[in-house]
């Protein structure tokens, strides 16, 4: 029988957090096999008689839940957030166990995230042994060009790790702005993002629509859908044992754009690494957006008060 930490084994009951299990811990309010447990470093299993305020727990008891989410912008890929800040989980109505996200998605990116009360389960995801295909579509400042594109295939350094997509391809072209499909492997922390920074991309919009051959099709923004353990597991091509027995992908139905479709648009919009797009960088967007916002309000005012003007004039 598996031994686990006390802590993780008080988490997997759904009794509360890894750290506040540790609190508890500290606090002597915990028992096993009939002694108080007040330090760190103890393991058990199933076959142990575990107490926490004199509630006796089991671990298999506690039914397990599998969540597909389609995370929109602008909200926590955590269980909770000292700032107030709505979470992942708070969009998880009617669920009432505890649960927890796999892996995380920054606050201003969006799409495909994976909620569960698995514990196990979640750290078998999460191990990069595994290689787990990821596809993001990504919208950028700008259009690339052929340089541009080479380095983002390339990869780059960025602060002692080598960054490299499993590729790369433009999905869309507009006047001003380029989708484009990346596809990852490790999924690195803010991998993508330190990518497009280190080459000089501003990122508008980021989106993960697949992990594995599971992907956002038929969830939309804010809701999520109950799946099962053994569908996961099927879909990113890992058997019941936790062993890897195939490379599933998503297969998107948005074709490459050709240079000659791009060329169409040279002129209109500046280079992706432009320097023009600094404004739009995380770091400047909130008073960027402050800026236009008070332009916009006073052009309104201007217009409204033309407006109010020709009125009295036709009144007189």
């Amino acid at each position: 029988m598996k031994q686990v930490r006390l802590q993780k084994f008080i988490a997997d009951c759904g009794i509360t957090s890894r750290r506040k299990a540790e609190v508890l811990i500290e606090q002597g309010r915990v028992i096993v096999n009939g002694e108080t447990i007040r330090e760190m470093g103890v393991k058990v299993s199933n076959k142990d008689m575990v107490q926490v305020d004199g509630q006796l727990l089991d671990r298999d008891a506690l039914d397990k839940i599998y969540i597909l989410l389609n995370k929109p912008r602008c909200i926590m890929s955590t269980v909770s957030d000292p700032e107030g800040r709505k979470t992942v989980i708070d969009l998880c109505k009617g669920i009432h166990t505890r649960i927890y996200p796999v892996g995380r998605l920054d606050y201003l990116s969006e799409g495909l995230m994976m909620i569960t009360n698995d514990g196990d389960f979640a750290q078998m995801i999460l191990h990069p042994s595994y290689e787990v295909n990821k596809v993001y579509e990504v919208k950028v400042f700008g259009s690339l060009t052929e340089g541009i594109l080479k380095k983002l295939r390339n990869g780059i350094e960025s602060r002692g790790e080598f960054l490299k997509p499993l590729s790369v391809r433009i999905i869309k072209q507009l006047p001003t702005k380029t989708w484009l499909e990346f596809r990852l492997v490790e999924g690195k922390n803010r991998e993508i993002r330190r990518i497009c920074e280190a080459v000089g991309l501003t990122i508008d919009k980021l989106k993960r629509v697949a992990i594995g051959n599971l992907s956002l099709d038929g969830i939309k923004p804010g809701e999520f859908r109950i799946v099962t353990r053994s569908e996961i597991l099927r879909r990113i091509g890992i058997d019941k044992s936790g062993k890897k027995v195939s490379d599933e992908s998503y297969v998107s139905l948005k074709k490459s754009v050709n240079k000659n479709k791009r060329q169409k648009f040279r002129g209109k919009g500046l280079a992706a690494d432009s320097n023009e797009y600094e404004i739009y960088k995380k770091q400047n967007y909130k008073e960027t957006m402050k800026g236009f916002n008070e332009k916009k309000a006073k052009e309104q005012a201007r217009i409204q008060a033309e407006w109010e003007a020709a009125r009295n004039l036709n009144r007189a």
